[in-house]
């Protein structure tokens, strides 16, 4: 299988027992891939996964109506919220 060049070479070094690593080289065989090539693609894509997990916050439909409310209608900004803009550097 043809290796496509690679601009950067980013390594990263990591210790495996035996069992785990006879099963990703059976795994990335029948997909017919190369072993770094297999457990790139899958770390990626379960890395990817993880990040949206914790990056998206999902509302129900009535925080969605709320938040938009907020957007729409703004409270007025209390005591605190005054004295922090007001604490701000000013913008030359």
């Amino acid at each position: 299988m043809p290796q496509a060049p690679v601009e950067h070479n980013e390594r990263l070094s990591l210790r495996i027992a035996a069992e785990d690593k006879s099963i990703l080289m059976r795994a990335a065989a029948l997909e017919h891939t190369h072993l770094t090539d297999f457990v790139i693609s899958k770390v990626v894509s379960a890395a990817r996964q993880v990040i949206e997990q914790h990056e998206r916050l999902e509302l129900t439909e009535r925080d969605s109506l709320h938040v938009l409310k907020l957007l729409e209608e703004p409270p007025a900004p209390n005591a605190r919220l005054s004295a922090a803009a007001f604490a701000l550097p000013k913008k030359r």
